[in-house]
């Protein structure tokens, strides 16, 4: 970890016109962290992706990339290729079908396993098409970075809102019964109503989420700014029809 006057010092070298090399030599900070304050302090200029061929099931593909948004990764093969990775809590097996039956699905003939971890799984498959098909990915976490989605993918998010939806929910959200009390002829009594909650340290992401929910018209509100909350009857009606509770 490096306090915020050493990055800027070797980000002031930078600037100065030394290459990444002999600031690196100099402050014996790695290129790559060097490389990734410049893209946070000063992004660079956003070139949009070329469109790769359409997932074989745009639907799936919509549900997978909600999941992916949420608790997804890709990481690259030493050899070549890349993983896709989406983790899955080991409370929901529902849930770790629905995911692999989504990578089969967008993605025709990959491999897709389960790698068991402390309380989860990682929903695994290897592809050298991960990284076209998730141009998100990056180096660092995803609210570290910016998170748009390219024009080919946000058509396949207006056609499928529920999907993405849903795979939002499945992964940083929820469906919780909260309760309440109320005096009704002198006596307290305790109501129950149920309610969605979408949880993501990305801005972007949480905008994303919001898009979506607008389109379908279902009507939320932040409770945080990191945390959306569907609590009106009928909205929570809506997703009850297309989401559902994690199973």
């Amino acid at each position: 970890m490096y306090d915020v006057s050493t990055r800027k010092r070797a980000l002031a070298l930078v600037a100065q016109g030394r290459s990444l090399n002999s600031v690196s030599h100099e402050t014996g900070i790695s290129r790559a962290a060097i490389r990734s304050w410049q893209d946070r302090l000063e992004p660079r200029p956003r070139l949009p992706h070329p469109a790769p061929d359409p997932p074989s099931d745009e639907s799936a593909y919509a549900y997978l990339l909600g999941l992916y948004l949420g608790d997804g990764c890709i990481s690259a093969h030493p050899r070549g290729g890349y993983y896709l990775r989406i983790a899955c809590a080991d409370a929901w097996p529902g849930l770790i079908e629905e995911c692999r039956e989504a990578i089969a699905k967008a993605c025709p003939g990959v491999g897709v396993y389960v790698v068991q971890k402390q309380g989860c799984v990682a929903v695994t498959s290897y592809s050298r098409s991960w990284p076209v098909l998730f141009p998100q990915h990056g180096p660092g976490k995803k609210h570290g970075r910016l998170i748009v989605l390219e024009p080919w993918q946000q058509g396949i998010v207006d056609a499928h809102p529920w999907e993405f939806i849903r795979g939002l929910i499945h992964s940083d959200g929820c469906r919780i019964t909260n309760w309440t009390t109320r005096i009704v002829d002198g006596r307290r009594k305790r109501y129950e109503y149920p309610r969605y909650f979408f949880t993501n340290l990305s801005a972007d992401i949480i905008r994303l989420f919001t898009a979506a929910l607008d389109q379908v018209g279902v009507e939320w509100k932040k409770a945080t700014p990191g945390n959306i909350s569907v609590a009106r009857k009928a909205s929570v009606a809506l997703m009850d029809a297309h989401v559902g509770p994690k199973y």
